[in-house]
């Protein structure tokens, strides 16, 4: 369950949200200018998420993939900034990173090529998942943004398509289709065998 954790109506700006430090090992993202813990994911998930970092390995190079360590500056109704569970770089953002203190993707440098993100379970994660990252990623115009929905045992692929994202669902043996990774083949029930690990 994400909570604010803002005790003031003082809204972060990005700057401000650069410079943050509460002392602690705690992650946040930035939604609408509060500062939103990350929570922690549950074993499935995290085992959705490793094994398929791993099968990408086996297509991408290890410099352009990231597993929950990379935060993406998108646009909302005041500064926000998400950590997508994982992330193909194109060769532009990678490079745009080099050097950087912070692995964050800001809005004046190029987007990744795709992010993924695995639901946890409950209606606010669901509705932040297929609603607000969605519209976030597509305004940033990420080519492609992967929703892995375990309890519905579904993965679907949003493509960038002229400014906004077409969806294709797939379930149990369709192989996964993608324009950013077309060698791809795990279907939608081996990515979900990862959770059963």
């Amino acid at each position: 369950m994400t909570q604010s954790i803002s005790t003031t109506l003082k809204r972060l700006t990005f700057a401000e949200f650069l410079a943050y430090d509460d002392g602690t090992d705690t992650r946040y993202e930035l939604v609408d200018g509060e500062l939103v813990e990350v929570p922690t994911e549950s074993n499935e998930n995290n085992w959705i998420a490793r094994g398929l970092f791993l099968e990408l390995a086996k297509l991408i190079p290890l410099v352009l993939l990231a597993h929950k360590d990379t935060e993406v500056e998108v646009s909302g109704r005041r500064a926000t900034c998400r950590i997508p569970d994982l992330l193909i770089h194109t060769e532009e953002s990678a490079a745009a990173l080099s050097g950087a203190s912070r692995s964050m993707i800001t809005r004046d440098m190029p987007p990744p090529a795709l992010v993924i993100e695995v639901v946890s379970p409950g209606f606010a994660n669901r509705s932040r998942d297929y609603r607000y990252k969605r519209t976030e990623y597509a305004a940033r115009g990420i080519a492609e943004y992967w929703i892995i929905d375990l309890e519905e045992q579904r993965v679907t692929v949003c493509e960038w398509v002229e400014g906004q994202y077409e969806d294709k669902l797939f379930v149990g043996e369709s192989r996964i289709e993608s324009k950013v990774i077309p060698g791809f083949q795990l279907t939608a029930a081996q990515i979900f065998a990862f959770a059963q690990t």
